[in-house]
């Protein structure tokens, strides 16, 4: 399954998801129970700034922290080590985004990164595996949501210095149910 760009208010609110996947699950779609299906999300870059270098350093970030916090998504996306190296492989930590930025840049990597960054318009978050259960995808796509905050709030001094306790702390509880019941699940608030 695959996300087009939309805020996050409007995947809640507006998009019938609730509606499709019931309907999905009636036709015989299994989507987790594969071992191939993937939860893919993408981000218009423009969300990340107006020019393209702002846009780069949001990006660097986002990178830095899925490399950064790799156990927990790893844990969260619900693939194994394996699936994640066929489909959604990393491209491995560095000290600072853009060091993480500039290396990704100089190498040939494929579409199949934990982020893929080739898209025109887009990036992609590969990492998930599927799911037709609501809340669960919910939780995915407000976590994308704050990963995609901190980037754009945050210097790169900030991030490489971000834990992630202090990550989940800085997280709206209220605002983010769904996430914060899915964090629990997959014992991801042991210390928060």
């Amino acid at each position: 399954m695959v996300t087009h760009p939309m805020t996050l208010d409007y995947h809640k609110n507006i998009m019938p998801w609730q509606n499709i996947m019931k309907r999905l699950i009636q036709m015989g779609y299994t989507s987790h129970k594969t071992t191939t299906c993937g939860l893919h999300c993408h981000i218009n870059r423009s969300a990340f700034g107006e020019t393209y270098e702002e846009q780069e350093e949001v990006i660097a970030r986002i990178l830095y922290f899925v490399e950064h916090h790799w156990e927990e998504m790893l844990r969260f996306s619900r693939r194994t080590e394996g699936q994640m190296q066929r489909w959604a492989a990393r491209y491995g930590l560095k000290n600072k985004p853009k060091e993480l930025m500039n290396d990704i840049k100089s190498t040939n990597y494929s579409r199949y990164r934990c982020v893929n960054i080739q898209n025109y318009s887009t990036i992609e978050f590969r990492l998930f595996r599927g799911t037709l259960k609501y809340n669960t995808f919910i939780a995915t796509l407000q976590l994308v949501d704050e990963i995609c905050n901190v980037a754009i709030s945050m210097s790169d001094e900030e991030m490489t210095e971000l834990s992630w306790n202090d990550f989940i702390k800085g997280i709206d509880k209220d605002e983010n149910t769904e996430l914060f019941t899915y964090l629990g699940e997959r014992s991801l608030l042991e210390e928060v």
